[in-house]
């Protein structure tokens, strides 16, 4: 295993970064780097500048119109673009639906799709958890009845991130309650602005809007929108999962965050402080492992062996440290980390303490930071699994 990068593989990362350094604009970059909001505009923009240069779909193949970069390359973008404050990627158009339609989708479904996922102009969101059935998926009720050339879709999704931006939603839906739960559920293609579909807010304890509740009440589905076979879909969301929870472990971003909790120590003075040194320490060691993990997933691929089925571990290790991180930011800050309030974020001043732009944020990421080790499907759930595999 042969984890060092080749000149080759250190050009291309240098030419990455010269782009991103020349195209990422320097307000979004700034927002991203102190975890300010960013609004729509700021995504949309984003992700129509990568959409442009062709790179939006950067683990696409190039027939499907994406750069057919490696693994390898792939990890050096993701990371560069990272470490440079650009918004991640919303993943749900790029990531997560555009491979399924890719390899479970008609021609005329990928044509149809694909050239408005990558070039940004296209906003897709994740219509899967449901009330009660979010890390027991199999469970889902919500119904979709074929009638003639269409499906008739009755029910709720919950928990849907930024489906209030969102212009089409994939959804599981169950097509038949015959044999095992699995067996009966569709991957449908829902245009959002059907009548009958509607967006409720769930608003956080931080008072954000970035989850939803989605609901479907007889939403006429062109029956041309099925993925794939009717009653097939669990098998098409396995594989949509396996990218998210590899994108969840997200080590890229835990590296540019490790530097901000040692940016916000600095400032608070308790970076001297051996025993929070300590904490970062183990903090930095666990992201370095992190990493490795991946890297010997890609060193794997490049050689042309079977790519460790890890994603769960992935997972599992990534979510965990994401909440580390956010509660060591807090603990630097004690006290003036509690108050959170979007206006003194928006205008970086907080009460009379001067510094205060850059623990305004640190409640609100730390609350929201909670639900990592449950999206995605659960970190319990993903223990048994792994524990599965391993003791059989």
């Amino acid at each position: 295993m042969d984890l060092a990068f080749t000149p080759e593989e250190q050009k291309f990362r240098e030419d990455v970064r010269a782009w991103v350094r020349s195209n990422l604009p320097e307000d979004i970059s700034k927002k991203v780097h102190n975890a300010l909001r960013l609004s729509r505009d700021d995504m949309q923009k984003w992700a129509r500048i990568l959409g442009k240069k062709g790179w939006l779909g950067y683990g696409w193949p190039a027939q499907f119109g994406g750069p057919g970069w490696n693994s390898i390359q792939k990890h050096l973008f993701e990371e560069e673009t990272a470490l440079a404050g650009a918004p991640r990627i919303v993943p749900f158009g790029p990531v997560m639906v555009a491979p399924v339609i890719m390899a479970f989708g008609s021609p005329e479904q990928q044509q149809r799709f694909l050239p408005g996922i990558a070039s940004g102009e296209v906003w897709w969101s994740q219509g899967y958890s449901e009330p009660g059935s979010g890390s027991d998926l199999a469970s889902l009720k919500t119904r979709a009845e074929r009638k003639g050339d269409k499906y008739i879709v009755n029910g709720q999704k919950t928990w849907t991130t930024l489906a209030q931006y969102g212009d089409w939603i994939f959804c599981l839906v169950r097509t038949s309650t015959e044999g095992k739960p699995q067996t009966g559920i569709s991957f449908l293609l829902i245009d959002m602005k059907s009548p009958g579909v509607t967006v409720r807010p769930i608003i956080m304890l931080d008072g954000e809007h970035e989850v939803n509740e989605v609901f479907f009440d007889n939403v006429e589905v062109p029956a041309e929108n099925l993925i794939g076979e009717e009653n097939k879909g669990w098998t098409y969301a396995k594989h949509l999962l396996s990218h998210e929870r590899t994108n969840i472990a997200d080590v890229n971003r835990a590296k540019r965050e490790l530097e901000r909790v040692k940016r916000i120590a600095k400032a608070e003075g308790v970076y001297e402080d051996r025993r929070f040194r300590d904490e970062i320490a183990r903090l930095e060691v666990d992201v370095v492992a992190l990493e490795m993990m991946v890297l010997r997933v890609l060193a794997a691929e490049k050689s042309g062996k079977n790519s460790l089925d890890i994603a769960g571990l992935l997972k599992i290790k990534g979510s965990e440290i994401q909440q580390r991180y956010t509660e060591l930011m807090m603990l630097a800050a004690g006290p003036y980390a509690v108050p959170f309030i979007q206006e003194a974020m928006e205008a970086g001043w907080q009460g009379d303490y001067v510094g205060a732009a850059h623990v305004a944020p640190l409640a609100s990421t730390y609350f929201n930071m909670r639900k990592t080790t449950i999206y995605g499907g659960s970190n319990e759930v993903q223990r048994n699994i792994v524990a599965q595999v391993v003791l059989g």
